[in-house]
């Protein structure tokens, strides 16, 4: 049996996915929970070269020591690989978490009546940690992500951890798995928060008792095409989300409605739908799980955050980056017969990052993008956020985040 270290002890870990080779973990693996750590957050604004308005060189170095789990990093795809360590805090009737933990990666107890399990009572979120060529590593605007799950926690009536205990929390879970960051220009560390009703409930009702756990996974390219074109189709029958309902928060319901759409969609060839809304048939929503943006000229345009849509943090960031670039900025309805006539389409998200799109079919008609090649629009927007992201120039914007090891 393998063995890691705690604080509290040796700890049988869980048997590795199928499949997945877990490496040998030797002696000198920290012990947990991690405490007293440091960790340096840059202000606001306070460089004096920025990523943003200029293009940015890519490194070339790799960061290749025997702190990086063994891992086939060049192959590396967006998928479950169980790493050492997840973060675990409870809340009970009076609405305070306790301080959390650092416990083994591996299966939960729940009770079959918890509130999740039977009425969808949960929120996830999603972020990334990146290594820089120098093994420091970065995330990207946490503190987003902890404002995001805050509101939608009110709206699915739930408490939720404070802006200070999800940053930390996310900080001790990477910090804790840092072998497993992947190294500089071979993927990112992408973060799962989760939170959940975890109480016992029988009829409809919020839960007695709530769950803030943290889990991360190396990962490569969310789409197979990784920075390529990918083709997408626009639903007829079913809809994502409809106003008045939670199509604007990170719910867990909001995500297995898609699926059945987009099974039917990849089987045909397609990389994924994008959604019209409920109302006209004839807004552009979002894709299943990226948020959609068209390009005219010097003009960026994107659908408003109305309630349906949900308020992406790339796609803020991405907002913000083409200002600074020049482009004129939109947040509006935009239509149909918009999409089809633009110079360029891209997708945004966490997972995707930024994404071009090669085609849209609607309605049994193809149209196709910059000869199916990444645009030129697509791909200044990419190299600066990335770039910023992975810490290959200075944060002029204050959106990273280093931690010190």
């Amino acid at each position: 049996m393998e063995l890691h270290l705690t604080s509290r002890g040796a700890l049988p870990l869980s048997p590795p996915l199928a499949g997945q080779r877990r490496p040998h973990l030797s002696l000198s693996t920290p012990s947990l929970p991690i405490k007293n750590h440091t960790y340096s957050v840059p202000p606001p604004f306070s460089k004096a070269h920025c990523a943003i308005g200029c293009e940015a060189s890519l490194a070339t170095n790799y960061m290749e020591t025997s702190a990086v789990a063994d891992l086939d990093w060049e192959n590396l795809g967006f998928g479950l690989v169980q790493t050492d360590f997840m973060y675990i805090a409870k809340c009970g009737p009076d609405g305070n978490f306790s301080k959390g933990e650092m416990v083994p990666f591996g299966p939960i107890e729940l009770s079959p009546s918890a509130g999740v399990l039977n009425y969808g009572q949960g929120l996830f979120e999603g972020l990334k940690a990146y290594r820089k060529t120098d093994g420091s590593i970065l995330l990207f605007r946490p503190e987003e992500n902890a404002i995001r799950m805050r509101n939608g926690a009110e709206r699915m009536c739930m408490p939720a951890p404070t802006l200070e205990q999800f940053v930390d929390a996310v900080k001790q879970t990477v910090l804790a798995n840092k072998r497993w960051v992947p190294p500089t220009g071979k993927g990112s560390l992408y973060i799962r928060p989760l939170l959940m009703g975890s109480g016992a409930v029988l009829g409809l009702a919020p839960a007695p008792e709530y769950t803030f756990m943290i889990f991360v996974s190396p990962v490569g390219n969310y789409f197979k095409e990784g920075l390529a074109p990918i083709n997408l189709i626009i639903e007829e029958n079913f809809h994502r989300a409809a106003p008045g309902g939670t199509g604007g928060v990170k719910t867990i319901g909001n995500y297995a409605s898609v699926l059945k759409a987009q099974r039917i969609a990849k089987q045909k060839g397609y990389s994924d739908v994008l959604y019209l809304d409920a109302v006209h048939k004839k807004y552009l929503e979002e894709v299943s799980s990226c948020n959609i943006f068209i390009v005219k000229g010097n003009v960026i345009s994107t659908p408003a955050i109305k309630g349906t849509i949900l308020p992406g943090i790339t796609r803020k960031s991405i907002l913000e980056v083409a200002q600074r670039k020049g482009f004129m900025v939109e947040e509006r309805l935009v239509s149909v017969d918009e999409l089809l006539e633009a110079d360029e389409v891209f997708c945004t998200g966490t997972a995707v990052v930024v994404s071009p799109v090669g085609s849209i079919t609607y309605l049994g008609q193809r149209v196709e993008y910059g000869n199916q090649g990444v645009g030129v629009v697509c791909q200044q927007l990419y190299t600066s956020l990335t770039s910023l992201q992975m810490g290959h120039v200075d944060d002029c914007m204050g959106w990273t985040v280093e931690l010190n090891q």
